[in-house]
């Protein structure tokens, strides 16, 4: 059964150099207060898995900005500046990974898989050094999947078992994340007795911890006063 935690708690868990994935498409579906305590936190050398670095200041843009992250594998970086910047200077290294091929590194990760083999990115410079091979006449790239030590993810409501349901788009990467990571950890908005089966995008077996997002804005707002 996953463990309800406040979100420092949870963040707590993390440690320097650690390899961290991050759900959500821009602030769609972005674990924001995990992102935020991270940040507060100031837990440095990460390695980020995610599909984008949102803005600058905003969830996943604060990471960059405050030089927590080391090595980022993504798939798009063109709405924070801030990451371009310090992509062409040296001090962050960027692995830019087609959007398809991301996720599919990924899932092949959850699903045990040894890799996935793409025609995406054959003739760029997105094959360099990679394995090709040809298979009914046509060139495919092996992609290696990919892994990592946390996975913050969101979800829209979850129950005390770790099943986790959403709404709309906000599910985007944070399915595929949950499924290969060694530890994952949901912020929900919502977290009810139980689901109804209906309703449960991810297994509670793929939970470990899940900070709710309305206790913690309580929480927030009583230290204010």
């Amino acid at each position: 059964m996953a463990k309800l935690v406040s979100v420092k708690d949870a963040i707590n868990l993390i440690k320097d150099g650690a390899t961290v994935m991050v759900g959500g498409f821009l602030s769609c579906g972005t674990p924001d207060k995990l992102i935020d305590e991270l940040a507060n936190q100031n837990i440095k050398n990460l390695t980020m898995i995610s599909n984008d670095t949102s803005f600058e200041n905003v969830d996943k843009g604060k990471l960059i900005v405050n030089k927590q992250v080391k090595k980022l594998i993504t798939s798009h970086i063109g709405t924070n500046p801030e990451t371009g910047r310090q992509m062409a200077s040296g001090e962050l290294e960027v692995e830019l990974t087609p959007m398809g091929s991301l996720m599919e590194r990924i899932r092949a990760k959850g699903a045990g898989l040894g890799g996935v083999l793409t025609p995406t990115g054959i003739g760029t410079n997105i094959a360099d050094g990679k394995k090709v091979y040809e298979l009914d006449n046509k060139k495919y790239l092996f992609e290696k999947p990919i892994s990592a030590d946390f996975a913050l993810i969101y979800g829209t409501k979850a129950d005390k078992y770790g099943n986790v349901a959403y709404y709309g788009t906000t599910r985007n990467c944070n399915t595929v994340m949950a499924t290969a990571a060694d530890t994952v950890i949901v912020q929900a908005d919502e977290v009810v007795e139980c689901l109804d089966p209906n309703e449960v995008v991810i297994p509670g077996l793929f939970i470990d911890y899940i900070v709710e997002a309305s206790a913690e804005k309580c929480a927030s707002k009583a230290d204010e006063i």
